[in-house]
């Protein structure tokens, strides 16, 4: 996989003449094996956590939006406790508002410039059709999805206005008072827990949460904890009245310097904060972008165009030595959570993420997006990688294989040609001759992705871009028989 994250260059003139009908080929990069950077120590101190996620996002060619939401969120949690005590109650270091303030007004610019977005990049958020086609068409779909696709129609209009003041009148409520501002958080954890059940947007909503518990104070969630006598309750409520009263020591130099650190990470947050603003007010607002390396403020948006098909590209392997007889026996590759199987249930994978899966999702589109944004056209030649991959799978590649769900060769030779062919799904309908069948979904064949290749033919291709070529490993599928 490229690490520059710069725009694919094209496939050589090889492959281009396999896929016009003519003799010869060519090929591309799979994805790394799925690691997930987060998965580290529970006791990682925060700081060394955001920083490792900065260093970790640099090194990635494809990041998704909610990467760098997770890092800014990760940045204000450095300064949420006093580091200096293990105390579950410290009783001279309350949380600074600066930054309670800056989890609300990182809410704020999720919700607000989600709804912006809507607004101005697709026709449907305003005539109320989107949720006709969303839950079909998203990443990938779960088994409620299905469902609520099925929904009359007047459901999805009511789905889309609910869209529309979630995240375009809601936000303001932080700025009205405490009653406002927990009302802001209470339909905000509503709202995301909703998205949670509908959809599998990986860790997004999820990590949606955290910045709406900002919005709630002592008095707030004070039901949670017990009362009686020497609770953290009724601690807290001493603290109150000792502070009303006055009793508080003075100022200790530790204390000071946290005053001094907060009101510095007030400025930092209200100076990166300008461009992210003028992008918001900008009717040409560009959406999950970062105006400086270390993405402490962002713009944040999602799906600011629905897509009204949904495709899917299918990698079948055979082992015929030629790819053109009719009586080539191609099979499929199942990948772990995207839609394939005709008779295979949608998966529920939230809030974990199968990276392979995505970019899959991403590859299909004859109008494909960056990160749930604006479609653009998208061929396997915009996608060295698929062709990387496709690589792998010709030499039954063990990692490669790991991010599959069924390899149709393993414990046997691998491929000798491997093609995508470029599909039309739709869910089947609820009731009709399809679901009492089994199938979850139907499909028809728009035509090919990338024609038959063949591992030698990738030779040149993997040649001109670096990379190794895949060796199969013929020893390790004959000791398995």
């Amino acid at each position: 996989m490229r690490t520059d994250g710069q725009v694919m260059a094209a496939p050589g003139e090889q492959l281009r003449r396999r896929k016009a009908g003519v003799t010869d080929v060519g090929p591309g990069a799979s994805p790394a094996r799925e690691h997930d950077p987060a998965g580290c120590p529970a006791r990682l101190h925060p700081g060394t956590f955001w920083l490792t996620r900065v260093v970790l996002l640099r090194a990635l060619a494809f990041v998704y939006c909610w990467e760098s939401q997770l890092l800014e969120t990760g940045f204000l949690a450095i300064f949420l406790c006093p580091l200096w005590t293990l105390s579950r109650l410290p009783r001279w270091t309350p949380t600074s508002r600066i930054v309670l303030w800056g989890f609300r007004w990182l809410i704020f610019r999720i919700m607000l410039g989600a709804g912006l977005i809507k607004i101005r990049g697709d026709r449907c958020w305003w005539d109320l059709t989107c949720m006709d086609y969303h839950y079909e068409t998203q990443p990938v779909p779960n088994p409620a999805a299905y469902f609520l696709h099925q929904s009359p129609w007047w459901v999805h209009r009511f789905e889309t206005l609910s869209n529309h003041f979630l995240e375009l009148v809601v936000p303001f409520f932080i700025f009205l008072g405490r009653r406002m501002c927990a009302l802001h958080g209470a339909l905000q954890l509503l709202f995301q827990a909703i998205l949670i059940l509908s959809g599998n947007l990986s860790f997004l909503n999820w990590l949606t949460m955290v910045p709406s518990f900002a919005c709630f104070d002592d008095a707030t969630l004070g039901f949670l904890f017990p009362s009686g006598p020497g609770g953290l309750k009724a601690r807290v409520l001493q603290l109150q009245e000792d502070s009303v009263h006055g009793a508080q020591p003075p100022p200790k130099r530790s204390c000071v310097v946290r005053r001094v650190v907060h009101l510095a990470l007030g400025l930092l947050l209200a100076w990166l904060s300008v461009p992210v603003v003028v992008n918001l007010l900008s009717p040409s607002q560009v959406m999950n972008t970062s105006f400086h390396p270390l993405r402490i403020v962002n713009t944040y948006g999602a799906f600011g165009s629905i897509t009204r098909e949904r495709t899917e590209v299918v990698l079948q392997g055979t082992a015929s030595p030629n790819a053109s007889a009719p009586d080539a026996e191609w099979q499929e590759y199942e990948f772990k959570c995207k839609p394939g199987g005709l008779w295979r249930r949608p998966c529920l994978l939230s809030p974990y993420h199968h990276r392979l899966d995505w970019l899959m999702w991403f590859a299909a589109f004859q109008g494909a997006c960056s990160c749930l944004s604006t479609p653009s056209p998208q061929t396997y030649e915009q996608n060295e990688w698929i062709l990387h991959l496709a690589g792998k799978l010709l030499a039954n590649d063990a990692e490669a294989a790991s991010l599959l769900a069924l390899n149709p060769f393993a414990g046997r030779p691998p491929p000798r040609w491997l093609r995508g062919e470029h599909f039309r799904y739709k869910f089947s309908r609820l009731a009709g001759r399809h679901a009492s069948d089994g199938k979850w979904w139907i499909r028809k064949r728009i035509g090919p992705y990338f024609p038959p290749v063949g591992l030698q033919d990738l030779r040149d291709y993997f040649r001109e871009r670096g990379w190794p070529l895949p060796q199969p490993d013929s020893g390790a599928w004959a000791a398995e028989k």
